[in-house]
């Protein structure tokens, strides 16, 4: 049974609190390896929801996806001192967009815009926004503009129906649920960093959580750890950090 937004929300579908949750932006599948039904998956824009399941599409909201074509909205790129476009050093096939001007916002929103259009099309029930927390890493992005961007991207979600996800940036948790108007929270590594109260405090049980082999183990934190946490959220499941299919040899899946 899903669950609505709260009172003074709009009547979107919240992610159910228990069942079997899996995060899929690498290999698909509609079952477990040993043929557990899943209940809860996000999943690519690119990629069709999961029949029978509550589908999160996944959409990247303050970075180019690779190999979308930009050139004809120059002006929502960040730009170095010599005026090249900003590429993620962890993510060097994305440029890092720049929301910190109305214009930029607007030329932004005429690219994701359809890609959100295109998730409630497909039957997704919601979408999370990735890279909400760009204003954290490159300082010449402006804060409000990102945040105005997050709220248009809020609107235009709920008028299609969609319920949205603020996708981490646990210090933004607050004002993304209370002044942005973000429904539910889907976070990495919180519980790796110490941080999952962050999200859960604002978004009580509504957080889908993912953790990382590497960053726990970086952090001196195991799974077991992390599901011991008082302050877990209810759907928390460790994946390999490429995400891979059943049949790679490098595949993760463990939940609480």
């Amino acid at each position: 049974m899903f669950a609505l937004a709260g009172c003074g929300s709009p009547s979107v579908a919240l992610p159910p609190t228990d069942g079997v949750f899996d995060y899929q932006l690498g290999g698909l599948a509609d079952r477990l390896t040993d043929g557990t039904p899943i209940d809860v998956v996000v999943r690519d824009a690119t990629a069709q929801p999961l029949e029978g399941a509550y589908n999160v599409c996944y959409v990247n909201g303050f970075q180019t996806q690779p190999g979308a074509d930009w050139s004809d909205h120059p002006a929502a790129l960040l730009r170095d001192a010599s005026g090249n476009p900003v590429r993620d050093p962890d993510w060097p096939d994305e440029i890092v967009l720049d929301p910190s001007t109305a214009t930029a916002r607007s030329s932004i929103l005429e690219m994701v815009g359809p890609a959100i259009e295109s998730c409630a099309q497909s039957g997704f029930d919601a979408v999370e926004i990735d890279n909400l927390d760009t204003w954290t890493r490159f300082d010449s992005i402006s804060r409000d503009g990102a945040f105005a961007l997050a709220s248009a991207y809020v609107t235009a979600a709920h008028d299609l129906g969609l319920a949205i996800a603020q996708k981490n940036a646990a210090e933004a948790a607050r004002t993304a649920h209370d002044d942005l108007g973000f429904d539910f929270a889907v976070v990495e590594e919180c519980g790796a960093y110490s941080e999952c109260a962050a999200y859960t405090d604002v978004y009580g049980p509504h957080v889908l959580q993912i953790e990382y082999p590497d960053s726990l183990a970086e952090a001196g934190h195991s799974f077991a750890d992390v599901c011991a946490d008082p302050h877990h959220a209810p759907l928390t499941i460790l994946r390999d950090r490429d995400l891979v299919g059943q049949d790679d040899a490098a595949y993760v899946y463990e939940a609480c």
